[in-house]
């Protein structure tokens, strides 16, 4: 047995006598069976800048919820706020990091001491050891080696803490404000604190998180702080400025319980908040019972049947991660109505409102996942792009929580198309197209994603030149792919003129591909190709990526990628090339090893990256040119080879449930090669069955018959009763309930999956 195999049944085990316990104290649990017991929040955490298992930390939260918290091992900014080798924590932090290289913002945290007071950040720190943590959904739990506990269960817009200390030694707690600006406010006799902080990147300018904390405890001692110069004040009951805090002494040996909730409204919201989500929970145990409940049902409403114990832990800790981002940014007021401070423009709305989320990744398989899962939502979600676009002039491309403009593209409009071509019609297309038009024919203030940089060049020659505009090539076909979704979007509602004003740009990503070479590339604005071709290198025409694998960026015209190849043979040749051949790496622009190469390597499938957005489709595309087994191979592969439940779970960053996402679909036998689209594209499901509960109460089964970890090849299929030999099935065909049955073997059916009819969507004729 491998180091890691140990690693992960040491994992599973350990949370199975837990779970089991959990079940024995709460009878009302016994309704649905223990899926919380399969996850492990601490799955992908040994990251580090050079090297991404995930880039995750271990998240306590509900799904979708305004705040997060976690353990905090890193120093206060540090992008890498919990590394799974550190072996000292500083901090229990009210967190919403979608992404280390983003960072955090509204940021505070409280950190247990025990003796003399210690107030600084390094030195407050306490030792550790994983086998005294707990890392779930609901709960997190550690005992530091001198001997305190500490416990976090959380709520929508808050969390419930608690803290056990020794029986020797004053207990402090210590309020730290992180970075920027904070507020205290201490109020010994009512056992509370009150405040605001102020720290992130991309917020407005009046942006406050406003908080309570409220202890359940009378303070012995108390005083306020700065995080700067490391000033002690104490027996005093305010401070406000950079870095300012606040710390509280308790009798020893006490064991206090901290309920804290948060607005970004007001400091009488965050009470409010306070009163809808906790002031009727009577202990921690209540509000994590209750954190318990609401995890258990959603995770079974897909529940998976077969498999191992070990596929099932990867499964269901994906299943949790795929469920946290976007995170809604709106708070419910006395009277029940949602209203949300505006990330972009720094009023307060009435309405929805969801943010941190990096499109470039998550239009991929994240939203049509949640598609699946969460039509109601997803339809608030829509109608909150357009609004967010009436606040802040363009769509929301990356939002952490405002605007930045990371990544490139203009994904917005795959997220619309998408829920509309599935049915989620909650908002007015033509105002979507509109503004979509707006986006692409103008270049906004923020990065490479806000507007559409060289959108001049790009209709006018068909592509954008490589030069002055960085990963030209990349841009090229993200924008093809997006003006086909504003096509598809304007075909599906009958709005002719946007549809014949996108019909031939995208179509643009045949203008970089070269035949000589085989492959896109970089062109120059004359219209030549830039020189001195390699397909290895990385960067310059690329977003961290190569020729390799941003060739098959084509997700909505797969057979016009087959014609310029030439043809469904040489295609065929060419991906199993890329999934077997030599691993060169040539550095290009980025003249030194960045991440997301590393994994590729590691990863010892070719040229195939799926630590990075780009080629996580690729699998998917035999079922396109008459060799779909081959795909189902590839897919059992990676699901196999390059995920599991944990620290090192990841092939690279997870990115706000995309990678997790990935997994859920694929390990379904399904995945969303062309959002924009009601298809899901057929690959090779691991368990025996899956049933899918829907937001309609209908039921969705995936039976896969004689599955097992040889048994890879799909050697016929139904749905509902009848032969199913396409290679994709409709959205219509799981949100209206029924039945996909699989019978599997250990050797590929060749003649299954390779007519016309079987191949899915593309918009050059099927050959």
């Amino acid at each position: 047995m491998t180091n890691l195999s140990r690693r992960i049944r040491s994992v599973i085990g350990y949370f199975l006598c837990l779970s089991l316990g959990t079940l024995c104290a709460n009878k009302s649990f016994a309704q649905q069976p223990d899926l919380v017991k399969y996850v492990n929040t601490l799955q992908g955490t040994h990251s580090e800048w050079s090297l991404s298992y995930g880039n995750t930390y271990p998240t306590v939260g509900l799904p979708f919820a305004v705040h997060f918290f976690s353990a905090q091992t890193g120093e206060n900014g540090n992008g890498w706020k919990y590394k799974y080798q550190d072996n000292t924590i500083r901090g229990f932090q009210q967190v919403h990091q979608c992404s280390p290289w983003m960072n955090d913002y509204a940021v505070f945290s409280l950190m247990p001491g025990v003796g003399d007071l210690i107030v600084n950040e390094h030195e407050r720190a306490l030792k550790f050891s994983h086998e005294n943590e707990i890392a779930k959904p609901n709960y997190y739990a550690v005992t530091f080696d001198n001997g305190i506990k500490s416990e976090i269960s959380p709520v929508e817009r808050g969390a419930h803490m608690r803290f056990t200390f020794p029986k020797k030694g004053k207990a402090h707690l210590v309020l730290d404000g992180y970075t920027k600006d904070a507020e205290i406010k201490i109020f010994p006799k009512e056992r509370k604190i009150v405040g605001y902080v102020n720290n992130g990147r991309f917020v407005p300018d009046n942006f406050k998180s406003y908080f309570v904390i409220v202890f359940n405890k009378d303070f012995q001692s108390h005083g306020v702080w700065e995080n700067v110069g490391g000033k002690v004040t104490p027996g005093s009951d305010y401070d406000e400025g950079k870095g300012v805090g606040a710390y509280l002494e308790f009798a020893p040996g006490t064991q206090v319980e901290v309920k804290m909730a948060s607005s970004y409204i007001s400091p009488a919201q965050a009470e409010l908040n306070f009163s809808q989500e906790l002031a009727d929970n009577k202990n921690f145990e209540a509000t994590k019972a209750k954190a318990y409940t609401i995890w258990n049902t959603l995770l079974n409403r897909v529940f998976v049947e077969g498999g191992s114990e070990e596929e099932k832990a990867t499964f269901y800790s994906c299943l949790f991660r795929a469920n946290l981002f976007s995170r809604k940014f709106y708070e419910i007021d006395a009277e029940g109505q949602p209203n949300y401070f505006s990330p972009y423009d720094g009023k307060i709305h009435a309405g929805y409102m969801y943010t941190d989320n990096g499109f470039w990744d998550t239009f991929r398989g994240q939203f049509p996942l949640s598609n699946i899962l969460h039509t109601e939502m997803q339809g608030r979600y829509m109608q909150s792009l357009l609004d967010a676009k009436q606040q802040a002039g363009f769509f929301p491309t990356w939002s952490n929580p405002g605007m930045s403009g990371v990544m490139i593209g203009n994904h917005a409009i795959s997220l619309l198309t998408d829920a509309w071509a599935k049915g989620i019609h909650t908002f007015n297309p033509n105002s979507a197209l509109q503004a979509y038009y707006h986006e692409v024919t103008n270049k906004g203030p923020w990065g490479g994603s806000n507007g559409r940089e060289g959108w001049q060049e790009y209709f006018t020659k068909g592509f954008i030149p490589y030069g002055d505009i960085h990963e030209s090539t990349a841009k090229t076909l993200e924008y093809a792919y997006d003006d086909f979704c504003a096509y598809q979007l304007a075909k599906m509602t009958g709005n002719t003129f946007y549809e014949e004003l996108f019909a031939k740009q995208m179509y643009n990503y045949k203008n970089v591909f070269d035949p000589e070479v085989n492959f896109v590339r970089g062109r120059l604005a004359n219209g030549e190709w830039r020189p001195d071709f390699d397909p290895f290198e990385w960067g310059g025409p690329f977003t961290e990526a190569n020729a390799w694998q941003y060739t098959w960026s084509v997700m909505h015209d797969i057979n016009g990628l087959i014609n310029l190849i030439g043809g469904e043979k040489l295609f065929n040749e060419k991906l199993d090339q890329f999934f077997t051949m030599e691993q060169t790496i040539n550095y290009g622009s980025y003249k030194q090893e960045i991440h997301e190469m590393r994994e590729m390597i590691l990863a010892q499938m070719g040229q195939y990256a799926h630590g990075n957005q780009p080629t996580q489709h690729v699998a998917y595309l035999y079922n396109f040119s008459a060799e779909p087994w081959k795909s189902q191979k590839q897919v059992r592969l990676v699901t196999s080879n390059l995920y599991n439940a944990t620290e090192k779970g990841y092939p690279g960053d997870e990115d706000q449930g995309q990678m997790s996402s990935w997994y859920v679909l694929s390990a379904l036998g399904i995945y969303s090669v062309c959002p924009g689209t009601d298809e899901y594209v057929i690959g090779s499901p691991i368990f025996q069955k899956a049933t899918i509960t829907l937001e309609n109460g209908k039921k969705f089964i995936i039976n896969a018959k004689n599955n097992n970890a040889e048994n890879v090849y799909i050697k016929s299929a139904h749905l509902n009763g009848e032969s199913h030999d396409k290679n994709f099935i409709r959205y219509s065909d799981i949100i209206n309930g029924g039945e996909l049955t699989f019978e599997m073997s250990n050797t590929p059916n060749l003649n299954r999956g390779i007519s016309k009819e079987a191949k899915p969507f593309s918009l050059s004729l099927k050959n």
